[in-house]
């Protein structure tokens, strides 16, 4: 993917279809401005259908690691694809917080590869470390939950780095490029060190963590080739602003 990557995740919002149809209706008015990105909306299921026939790709914010059988309350890997689903976020921070392994993600990975969709696997530690030993968590993180991935599927992957200390946090409060720009620098070095230079520099990286129109310039000059953005992609005028702002120095 050349273009910026936008991952809109509505989580479990809107309330209402109204409210959805009225968020899209808004932000539809902006297509032109959105046509310069990639953009994929990951809607809670009952709007899927609904995403699926808007201007945005759609995405799902989970799956469900087992192709068929009778498991209530979960969406099967066939029926994401039926809508047309080209990417699911995998090992989300609110995912792991629930008891979600790395190695629950791994499996989900494979899951997602065999059925072509895009696995968009989220990594980020809980605290914010001065002292550096983050980054082996890291490492780990990422380690565990692309285990069993080859080298040719992981170009087929997106990660997404979600510093959990930085969600829900003001612009002001979130990480700095610099520091964004070191942990991305990383994030590379490991998945070279797992599946060689050439794939890692094929694997799109993407930031998440209170992305908002007032700091997401910056966050761009961090070395990552998008965003997962959350509460700001269910308010019209700000995941407009967000856009808006990347491009107005372009």
């Amino acid at each position: 993917m050349s273009k910026l990557i936008l991952v809109a995740n509505w989580k479990n919002y809107p309330n209402s279809l109204p409210e959805a149809k009225a968020l899209l209706k808004e932000l539809s008015k902006k297509k032109a401005l959105f046509s310069k990105t990639t953009l994929f909306i990951a809607p809670p299921a009952p709007y899927m259908e609904l995403v699926a026939n808007s201007f945005a790709k759609l995405a799902s914010q989970d799956l469900f690691p087992t192709e068929k059988g009778a498991h209530t309350g979960t969406v099967s890997v066939e029926m994401l694809k039926s809508f047309g689903t080209k990417v699911a976020i995998l090992g989300h921070s609110e995912r792991r917080a629930l008891g979600e392994s790395s190695r629950d993600v791994a499996v989900k990975v494979k899951t997602a590869l065999k059925a072509g969709i895009t696995p968009l696997v989220c990594v980020g530690e809980l605290v914010k470390d001065a002292e550096g030993e983050h980054f082996e968590f890291l490492r780990e993180e990422i380690k565990a939950s692309l285990t069993g991935v080859s080298k040719k599927d992981v170009e087929k992957i997106m990660l997404a780095y979600e510093p959990v200390w930085a969600i829900g946090k003001s612009a002001k409060d979130v990480i700095n490029p610099g520091e964004l720009s070191q942990t991305t620098l990383f994030m590379r070095k490991v998945l070279s060190d797992l599946f060689g230079r050439s794939a890692a520099e094929k694997v799109s990286i993407l930031y998440g963590g209170s992305v908002e129109p007032k700091n997401v310039s910056d966050l761009m000059t961090g070395g990552v080739r998008g965003m997962l953005v959350g509460h700001a992609s269910l308010n019209a005028k700000s995941f407009v602003g967000i856009v808006e702002a990347i491009f107005e120095n372009k």
